[in-house]
């Protein structure tokens, strides 16, 4: 073969085009390197401060300014557009979704409202409008302690840092109104001087401290759940409303149940069927651990909050939300399958626990009434001991699973099992009852109340919707108003510096 010199003086447009491919391969690799400068810079103006801000700064936008992408996208969570086979980000009013829930909490806040919930933009918002928080206006109380509060804003470290924990916990629901006025956000999670994850709630730290766990010593794996366990567990409030999670003797809902029993700790007496009541708040993290997910290692953080990928910058999406609304970004991450055959997946999961959870809520409504009929028909406390205890016991369970923010799907083999023993309490119960009552003299079935509608459920447990509801309309028009007022006001002395 002939020297590619030669073959240039007998052929010279391949030169030319050995001349063109050279200036296109050096412009190409021009644009290359300018394009990894050009990141580079981003990465150092992206993570180079604006401003300097404490600890306790509780505005997000404050934050914002030096994190503008994962500030942009939790102002996302406002959304409220997603709605999957069961639930999403919507406004969904669960009582009237399903009116037997009126019936289990009957005496308690959650048969006054219980909604669906939303993103974190709408924390503060919501617990103005729900009417659990009761209307404070003309010198009345909310029924709510300030502990409510808790996991609400990032007002609450700061207030923590400036009264102290329990001084905190202690009062109702308005004394500290116009203190806690930011939504959920940047300081409930990040350390203000190198944005690390940290643990800004006590509650999580005095658990782990109890069952003999050092969280400092925690990797930061594990760090992107207890940033979402300090809120997203099961707990109670102890004398002084002291915040608690119940976990020494375990995180399963029996070793929980047995914790309460041994303590003899109830959130509220039944009215109808005179129950010492539990009510679980959402134990998503318990439950969690219980699944194949938590088992593989995986995080909240890693379906609910996945990485981005924008401007040469690698970041967190702060839009907090269901994984099926972002299935590429999440599930597909490790699974190949499609998407719609990743939505029959789980909602098959979610179907077969609901059926489940359907049925013992059918057999726990039924309870309540027997049992109020068993009191009516002159039942002494000694025989009703045990078939109470039953009720409670099968309601925590339902409650457990029912309560917990995608539970039937973090974990439903879990979920199942313990829906389960749910069903044998409320069965053992029923059993009991229906022998009581015939002992009684009353061997009819018990007439059961129309309860179709959240309005007629309410009705029937006596109370007076239309007042709470003009009553708080007052106090959202009124009172909150104020409220925000007297934060704006205070805020302004909150001291800031450009760098």
């Amino acid at each position: 073969m002939k020297p590619f010199t030669d073959q240039i003086k007998e052929k010279p447009w391949k030169g030319w085009v050995l001349f063109l491919v050279t200036i296109i391969l050096v412009f190409c690799l021009g644009l290359l390197a300018s394009s990894i400068i050009e990141r580079r810079a981003e990465a150092v103006f992206a993570y180079t401060p604006k401003i300097e801000h404490s600890q306790w700064e509780p505005r997000n936008e404050v934050w914002g300014e030096n994190f503008p992408r994962q500030y942009n996208t939790f102002l996302q969570t406002e959304d409220q557009s997603f709605k999957s086979k069961h639930n999403g980000s919507a406004h969904m009013d669960m009582l009237e979704e399903d009116p037997r829930l009126v019936i289990l909490w009957a005496g308690y806040g959650f048969s006054k409202a219980y909604n669906q919930g939303k993103g974190h933009e709408h924390a503060i918002p919501d617990m103005y409008k729900i009417h659990r928080t009761g209307a404070p206006i003309d010198g009345k109380k909310s029924p709510m302690p300030n502990t409510c509060w808790t996991c609400k804003s990032p007002d609450v470290p700061r207030l923590m840092q400036e009264m102290g924990v329990a001084e905190f916990y202690k009062g109702s629901w308005e004394t500290l109104g116009h203190e806690v006025v930011n939504n959920i956000g940047c300081a409930d999670c990040h350390d203000a001087q190198n944005m690390n994850l940290r643990i800004s709630r006590p509650a999580l730290v005095e658990a782990y401290d109890k069952m003999g766990i050092d969280i400092n010593s925690v990797s930061h794996q594990d760090m992107r759940q207890l940033v979402c366990a300090q809120c997203h567990v099961e707990y109670y409030f102890g004398e002084g409303k002291y915040l608690i999670f119940p976990w020494e003797k375990g995180l399963t809902a029996e070793a929980m149940e047995a914790y309460y029993d041994e303590y003899e700790f109830k959130d509220w007496i039944h009215p109808i069927s005179k129950a010492p009541m539990l009510k679980a708040q959402h134990p998503d993290f318990e439950l969690f651990q219980a699944g194949i997910h938590a088992q593989r290692g995986l995080a909240c953080a890693d379906c609910h909050m996945p990485y981005i990928n924008e401007g040469g910058q690698k970041f967190t999406d702060h839009k907090v939300q269901s994984p099926l609304n972002n299935i590429a970004n999440t599930c597909q991450v490790c699974h190949r399958e499609e998407t719609q055959e990743l939505l029959s997946n789980v909602y098959e999961r979610q179907d077969k626990i609901k059926q489940t959870r359907n049925y013992l809520e059918d057999l726990l409504v039924r309870a309540h009434i027997e049992a109020g009929k068993a009191w009516e028909l002159g039942a002494k406390e000694e025989q009703m001991k045990d078939i109470l205890m039953d009720i409670r016991h099968a309601q925590w369970r339902w409650d457990y699973v029912a309560a917990s923010h995608g539970g039937s799907f973090h974990a439903p083999i879990e979920s199942a099992r313990i829906l389960g023993t749910g069903l044998d309490a409320a069965h053992d119960a029923r059993l009991k009852l229906a022998r009581l009552l015939a002992s009684l003299g009353y061997n009819k079935e018990v007439p059961y109340p129309d309860i179709s509608t959240k309005e007629k459920a309410q009705k029937y447990i006596g109370l007076d919707i239309e007042k709470m509801e003009t009553d708080k309309q007052r106090f959202l028009e009124e009172v909150v108003p104020v409220w925000k007022e007297k934060a704006k006001e205070r805020e302004k002395t909150y001291k800031t510096k450009n760098l």
